[in-house]
């Protein structure tokens, strides 16, 4: 199944506490669960003005679908073609 990146634009993102964190990640997953196991969060890197997530799902429209249902940013989506790490330099 396809892997995405899922770059969402939120202004001051490195700045939400921890139980603000915790929210969204409540809200993401209650999406989640409506939405069936297709659709799976892998994680999320939190930056300063941005979270990048990554998940697994059969196509864009549903990651786009996501977002809308829960009421996130998802100023760009990417498919992951490739993976590669140190081993690949071998």
């Amino acid at each position: 199944m396809p892997k995405y990146v899922i770059e969402r634009e939120l202004p001051g993102a490195g700045k939400l506490s921890p139980q603000e964190l915790q929210a969204i990640s409540q809200k993401s997953c209650g999406v989640l669960s409506k939405m069936g196991p297709q659709i799976q969060w892998l994680q999320s890197y939190v930056t300063g003005d941005k979270i990048y997530c990554v998940y697994i799902a059969p196509n864009e429209a549903q990651v786009r679908e996501h977002a809308e249902q829960g009421g996130f940013p998802a100023n760009r989506i990417s498919e992951v073609v490739s993976v590669i790490d140190p081993t690949t330099a071998e």
